[in-house]
């Protein structure tokens, strides 16, 4: 018995402009000369479709400019849309992240919808709810700070991927590098320099929760000077991994008798703060300080800049992100725990320290 096939109707009238009003599925239809049942196997990739209603359906989708309907799609299932939380949206960091992010989500036609947090636990919290309220598929969380019985109960509710934080979770996935690791390369970079004053800006905050990444930076810095010999000159200002905090550790090291001879920034932003400051007021990188910060980002490999940083490999954090979240998404419930190893990358803010 042969398969029926849905008669080809002709055209029948046009549909109006969509300039005047956004396309419906059946204007579609109607421009393709189908029916609309037809129209909709071909948005949905069904069987049974021919390939020359597909391509009358395709181009009749591109001369109306038609996009689905995303709520409408979302109360048959899934929305197609991913939300991706950000803290700090002039930390390029997460730039970096998003270059791996995108294509992976593109490629599988899912949209992906930013929202920036302000540097608050509060915030990130009511952003996350927001995104949930909008029926997202699923969440990208970079370095959240909000507790992770807060992670897991968002887990409970959408697939959820953690970027940047270390540590696994109950219900969630995470992708980070060993921060750890990192801050060591510095602090071995810079001793190995001949430097033994090295003081690192991490962030001024109550939580200790160790998979957070200034915990992890900071133990590692602990860890090296120590096993360098070093631990009484362990020196930790506390500010915050942002311009400001950069800006606000550079003033309270000017207010020494003496500044260290190397500091570990802690996040790029930071140091880029913190390079501003210090140039302004004549101090001389890597001439008086050697400056290292972390992130490796674009702006950091700027020749006027070369600032030494460790790289993350931002950008396959992002594309491992995208794949385990679509993984979840696809069913997969057991939790992941993926970890790169960073690389530090030296150029031209750190020198052997002045006889």
């Amino acid at each position: 018995m042969s398969e029926q096939t849905e008669t080809d109707p002709e055209p029948t009238a046009e549909v109006p402009s969509p300039l005047l009003r956004r396309a419906t599925l059946r204007d579609v239809a109607t421009r393709a000369g189908v029916s609309t049942a037809a129209a909709s196997k071909v948005l949905r990739g069904a069987y049974g479709v021919s390939p020359a209603m597909r391509e009358r359906v395709q181009e009749a989708m591109a001369a109306l400019s038609y996009r689905p309907n995303a709520s409408a799609r979302g109360m048959r299932g899934k929305t197609f849309t991913i939300g991706v939380l950000i803290s700090d949206i002039q930390n390029q960091f997460y730039d970096q992240v998003m270059s791996g992010v995108a294509p992976v989500f593109a490629e599988a036609e899912y949209a992906v919808l930013i929202a920036q947090a302000a540097p608050s636990v509060e915030s990130e919290l009511a952003m996350v709810e927001t995104m949930i309220d909008h029926r997202m598929d699923g969440l990208v969380l970079m370095t959240p700070t909000m507790p992770r019985a807060e992670i897991e109960r968002f887990a409970s509710l959408l697939p959820v991927v953690v970027v940047a934080r270390g540590g696994g979770g109950a219900g969630f996935d995470t992708v980070s590098a060993d921060d750890e690791v990192g801050s060591a390369l510095i602090v071995d970079h810079l001793v190995g320099l001949g430097h033994r004053s090295i003081a690192h800006i991490s962030v001024d905050s109550p939580d200790d929760d160790p998979t957070l990444p200034f915990r992890a930076r900071t133990r590692g810095y602990e860890d090296a000077m120590r096993r360098h010999g070093l631990e009484e000159r362990i020196d930790v200002i506390s500010t915050g991994w942002t311009q400001a905090g950069g800006v606000s550790a550079a003033a309270r090291l000017l207010e020494r008798d003496a500044l260290p001879t190397a500091i570990h920034a802690g996040a790029d932003v930071a140091a880029l703060g913190l390079l501003g400051v210090l140039w302004d007021r004549g101090v001389e990188v890597p001439g008086d300080v050697s400056v290292a910060g972390y992130d490796n980002s674009p702006i950091g490999m700027l020749a006027p800049i070369s600032l030494t940083s460790v790289d993350q490999g931002a950008d396959v954090l992002g594309r491992r992100a995208a794949e385990l979240l679509l993984e979840r998404i696809g069913g997969r419930t057991e939790p992941r725990s993926v970890r790169i190893r960073p690389t530090l990358v030296t150029r031209g803010t750190t020198a052997p320290p002045r006889a």
